[in-house]
């Protein structure tokens, strides 16, 4: 399996190329732009994105239990991305592809220090966990993270560290653990961040209740249910 993509009539190969190539026509700010954008800018954007539906969902969520289910999908976006890297370890250990760079002449590396095998690409798959697990707890913000995710791919073959099948095997990868693994993440998650919003001293964390609507969450709805058995029970 060492041997993956090392023809130079590879599609494969020639994708890179061609990608690779614009870096090297592109000015010197915007290589050093894109090195830094896919190695670091775009998972904090991805970040972002996802610390923004929680706050999105907290805020206008119409009950405690709907705000609770939604949370627990966004803590499993950013638990999908590790499991997903996970994962993606003994599959690299098993393909042994080395980066393009050692069998490819000519390509324009923008980033150094790259040794480990290159088939998953990590950053695709982490950005793609984030992306889709984004997605299933808020459409909106969820299309504009896997767009950033496919940016994150495509930056990844321009900065010249992964053939472009590296990409694609790690969007799969990653919308693979997001999708396959939400319902039991789901199952296990909602009871914990419920508790969660039942508490008194951190349920904001979960739901801001809105203005003018009485009662925070399930938990206080049913104690407000059993002191009023109690006092019908003394009366």
């Amino acid at each position: 399996m060492a041997g993956l993509a090392l023809s130079g009539s590879n599609p494969d190969v020639e994708l890179l190329y061609d990608i690779n190539g614009l870096a090297k026509d592109a000015p010197q700010w915007l290589d050093r732009t894109v090195a830094y954008v896919g190695e670091y800018g775009l998972l904090l954007a991805l970040v972002l994105l996802v610390l923004g539906g929680w706050w999105s969902v907290r805020r206008r969520s119409p009950s405690a239990e709907e705000a609770a289910s939604s949370v627990a999908a966004l803590i499993w976006a950013p638990l999908a991305a590790g499991v997903a890297v996970l994962v993606n370890v003994p599959i690299r250990g098993f393909v042994e592809r080395r980066r393009p760079f050692l069998d490819h002449q000519g390509l324009d590396v923008l980033v150094s220090g790259k040794t480990d095998f290159s088939f998953v690409s990590d950053h695709a798959t982490i950005a793609m966990a984030l992306g889709v697990g984004l997605f299933v707890a808020h459409r909106r913000l969820g299309l504009a993270g896997i767009a950033v995710a496919l940016v994150e791919g495509f930056c990844r073959v321009y900065m010249g560290v992964h053939y472009p099948t590296d990409v694609v095997g790690g969007f799969a990868l990653g919308t693979a653990v997001a999708l396959l693994l939400s319902p039991v993440a789901s199952a296990l998650l909602t009871p914990v961040v419920r508790a969660v919003a039942a508490s008194p001293g951190i349920g904001g964390v979960v739901w801001r209740r809105p203005r003018g609507v009485g009662g925070v969450v399930a938990g206080d709805c049913a104690e407000e249910s059993a002191g009023g058995r109690e006092r019908d029970l003394a009366a």
